[in-house]
């Protein structure tokens, strides 16, 4: 240790000493400083034993000591030997199961059974008696082969996607864990790869060892960055890691069963976890119409080739990190991890920035090879749709009410229906933009003050319009041609200029029918509110008129 016996007493002392705890409790060193790996900067970690079976907190206290920096962490007999015999009963399991094990709670195992015992050394022996050491270890070289394993077959997956650079990290992030594996079978634990190169030298003279550096720190040859990453594949099995053999035949795409597809009109989107919405760009699209679950990874490779779509194992790679599709190897799941890194799990790209977010046919990808998240939550995109889809239904039927009241001459109620137009409006603009739930009716213009761009054009012919009174019939031609005025700039800002007209012709009716339905089907996944009670009729029935006959519509238009 680079601290002599003295010096730890000292600052032992000095530490109990500020916490008010008496010297009857134990107390150890431990770190990398107790395993010999420590420099002048490293930090003085104790860990103080109480002989107690209630739960001591675990936050650490840091104290400047000397001249250094002092941590100190409290922990009970109860709190020790609960973590000690988890770790203990998967001796003899196997290493899918080990790796399961929290790397917390292997950390603070492997630090208090390689600690330095500054006070009490009955106290810890009787604690360290309900883990022997070599079981740890061989729990150890387990859990990191495992880790190992699921990050070379997961470099073996990309290298197939020919995302070169992306398999040439894991290949060595795989080597890495490998060698920890390695060094955990002959007795070198430490957790953290910190100091990786200093356990790797207390096995200097061994021929893996000269090879593993020889690998790692290779510059790329004639092979480049494919022959590199093979070369860290082969060496992972010579360091005794089975089960990953180059060979991409093994891989099968696997389907994640909370993912669910969405075709919203033409476009389509991707339901993660009835939390995340993806939207899809048009190559995107025709990679993901081709995955069929259960076939191996290579032909899909080659279904996607003949799309036309450039690069697509960049987009089935990006599907694959966003945990939209799963890989698994000959059935098993792959999973890889960086342990002490990032967690576990799928990642989640940054929100895709647009303005409006909503469109009639849901959202509008940023770019074709977009797979684009959406910056609003799946219930609140599917409420959102639903009321952006009802706003512009109610402009088509006060559009059509409006009409057949002007050419009657019935001013007053050509006045409630403009209103109402208005509100159709405004309830889409509002929606577009993911405002969820909806403000009452009365505050709908008011509330355009939640829109970034506060679409000031909008508020002043929604305000015109508010106050227009028809009573002439050169009164009601302004006013449809200012109504008419304000439906387009609401449909240019709310992404529904392709909204059907949904009362001129069987055709419009039907389409109006057909985005409708997309969008309640959606919203009844995700438990919404339906915008009203015939909605419900319209799911049951598939998206058709409940009492339409076969033909009828074809017949209505001859």
């Amino acid at each position: 240790m680079i601290l002599d016996e003295a010096e730890i007493n000292s600052l032992a002392a000095e530490t109990l000493e500020r916490i008010g705890h008496p010297r009857s409790v134990a107390l150890i060193l431990e770190g990398s400083i107790a395993e010999g790996f420590g420099n002048s900067r490293s930090d003085i970690d104790f860990l103080l034993i109480a002989d107690q079976e209630a739960d001591l907190p675990t936050m650490p206290t840091i104290f400047f000591i000397a001249g250094r920096r002092v941590e100190i962490r409290t922990r009970s007999v109860g709190q020790i030997v609960d973590h000690l015999r988890e770790v203990n009963g998967y001796v003899e399991r196997t290493p899918r199961h080990v790796a399961t094990l929290d790397e917390h709670l292997l950390n603070r195992c492997q630090r208090l059974l390689r600690a330095h015992v500054v006070y009490r050394p009955d106290l810890v022996e009787k604690i360290r008696d309900h883990l022997a050491y070599d079981d740890f270890a061989v729990v150890m070289t387990k859990w990191w082969a495992e880790h190992a394993r699921q990050s070379i077959r997961y470099s073996i997956a990309l290298l197939a996607l020919d995302q070169v650079e992306s398999a040439a990290v894991w290949a060595r992030a795989g080597l890495q864990q490998a060698a920890k594996s390695y060094l955990a079978r002959h007795g070198e634990t430490y957790f953290e790869p910190k100091w990786l190169s200093l356990q790797l030298d207390r096995l200097a003279g061994d021929p893996l060892v000269e090879r593993y550096w020889q690998t790692i720190n290779a510059e790329p040859g004639a092979g480049g960055e494919i022959e590199h990453t093979r070369d860290c594949i082969r060496l992972v099995a010579e360091l005794g890691v089975p089960g990953c053999a180059d060979d991409p035949q093994r891989l099968v795409v696997a389907r994640v069963p909370a993912v669910t597809t969405w075709q919203i009109d033409d476009q389509v989107h991707l339901v993660r976890d009835r939390r995340d919405v993806f939207v899809l760009g048009d190559a995107a699209t025709r990679v993901w119409r081709c995955i069929v679950w259960g076939r191996p990874l290579a032909a899909l490779r080659a279904d996607t080739e003949r799309t036309g779509v450039a690069d697509p194992g960049e987009l089935i790679a990006a599907y694959l990190r966003y945990g939209l599709i799963r890989i698994t190897w000959q059935g098993a799941p792959i999973s890889p991890r960086i342990p002490m890194a990032a967690p576990l799990g799928p990642i989640t790209p940054a929100p895709a920035a647009s303005s409006p977010i909503l469109g009639i046919a849901g959202a509008e990808p940023p770019h074709p090879r977009a797979i684009a998240l959406l910056p609003l939550p799946a219930p609140r995109f599917a409420a959102a749709a639903m009321a952006l889809m009802w706003g512009n239904f109610m402009i088509e039927n006060a559009l059509e009410d409006l009409q057949g009241a002007l050419d009657r001459e019935q001013w007053r109620v050509a006045a409630l229906t403009t209103v109402r137009a208005v509100n159709g409006g405004l309830r889409a603009l509002l929606s577009a933009h993911g405002v969820s739930p909806l403000p009452p009716d009365p505050e709908l213009l008011h509330r355009l003050d939640l829109l970034s761009d506060g679409h000031s054009h909008i508020r002043v012919l929604a305000e015109r319009l508010y106050a227009t009174v028809a009573t002439t019939e050169e009164e009601a031609r302004l006013l449809l041609t200012l109504l008419h005025e304000y439906v387009t700039n609401i449909r240019k800002a709310s992404g529904g200029e392709a909204f059907p007209s949904s009362f001129d012709s069987a055709d419009g009716w039907q389409r109006t029918l057909d985005i409708g339905y997309d969008l309640l089907r959606l919203g009844a996944y995700l438990d919404q509110q339906l915008p009203l009670d015939e909605a419900q009729d319209l799911l049951s029935s598939g998206g058709v008129q409940p009492h339409a006959r076969a033909g009828a519509a074809a017949a209505q238009e001859t």
